[in-house]
């Protein structure tokens, strides 16, 4: 199903003003107080991790805007939310003494049976995935003929995985201001373009994008794991309803390479020695030497 370019601009729109109102509503009575979500960035700073359930709120009420129907709004929505709550969780709850890192660290906390809250996030963003692809994915083909269950159980399993692993590889993106949100709306930008079954919830990503990367680059706020996870997530619903089983292969496969090579190598040293990237990663960020905010 095509989505219109009147209901794509919309999608765009609503989901840049949802999330800002979000997230001055948050900011006004932040859950359990400011100090709650005060986090330290790389230089040092207080940043505000209300960005990331702000970023949250966005998502879901413009992606039910720009759904392609009932079954794509409802997988969406399962999507983003699930990986929104269980990243919070982590922001939140996480034990500061803990050094369990990476999706191999908290995969082996998980098989010697310790669930840090890593490892409670990979199991429930892993089971809304799931679920959300379940529900993406139709039991009938194009012609109506009833699928088999051996292909559309395939077809659940790859896409719930392809879910999950986008929302890890946004997460791992997430460490310099800017970062996850520059790569996420540029990757949604031709999904929301070409106008397919995923163009509206890739509409409502570059919209919620564009409204939290000026607060994000001037050092304010951070996304978070709740927000990092969020755009993940409705990333990889979008690319579900959106595109053709060996695309979404071909993806899952580059997602779960990236991951597997962040274990080994660090993406903001990749970046910063690979031309073009490490200008577009700078683009709008203060400068590594600066001290204090901008002036306002």
């Amino acid at each position: 199903m095509s989505i219109g370019a009147a209901r794509r601009v919309t999608t765009a729109v609503v989901a840049a003003t949802a999330s800002r109102a979000a997230r001055g509503l948050l900011d006004a009575e932040p859950p359990g107080g400011q100090r709650r979500w005060t986090r330290t960035n790389h230089r040092g700073e207080p940043v505000s991790l209300l960005a990331g359930p702000a970023t949250a709120a966005g998502l879901l009420v413009s992606g039910a805007v720009g759904a392609p129907s009932v079954r794509g709004a409802v997988a969406t929505t399962i999507a983003t939310t699930t990986a929104a709550v269980f990243g919070v969780i982590d922001d939140l709850e996480e034990d500061a003494a803990e050094r369990t890192k990476g999706l191999r660290g908290h995969l082996g906390a998980l098989a010697r049976g310790h669930v840090t809250t890593g490892g409670l996030k990979v199991l429930g963003i892993g089971a809304g995935s799931l679920v959300a692809a379940a529900v993406a994915t139709p039991t009938r083909g194009p012609d109506g003929s009833r699928r088999s269950a051996a292909g559309w159980l395939f077809d659940v399993a790859t896409s719930g995985a392809l879910v999950a692993a986008s929302a890890n590889l946004v997460n791992l993106l997430d460490l310099r201001p800017g970062r996850a949100l520059k790569a996420t709306g540029l990757a949604a930008v031709p999904m929301a373009v070409a106008g397919g079954a995923g163009a509206g919830v890739a509409a409502a990503i570059v919209g919620v994008c564009m409204a939290g990367l000026e607060s994000d680059l001037d050092e304010r706020d951070m996304l978070g794991d709740g927000g990092a996870n969020a755009l993940g997530a409705a990333l990889g619903a979008a690319t579900v309803l959106d595109a053709p089983r060996p695309v979404r292969l071909a993806l899952l496969a580059w997602a779960i390479g990236l991951t597997l090579a962040s274990e080994k190598v660090s993406f903001t040293e990749v970046i910063a020695t690979t031309p073009g990237l490490r200008e577009l990663d700078a683009w709008g960020r203060r400068p590594a030497a600066s001290t204090g905010r901008p002036a306002t």
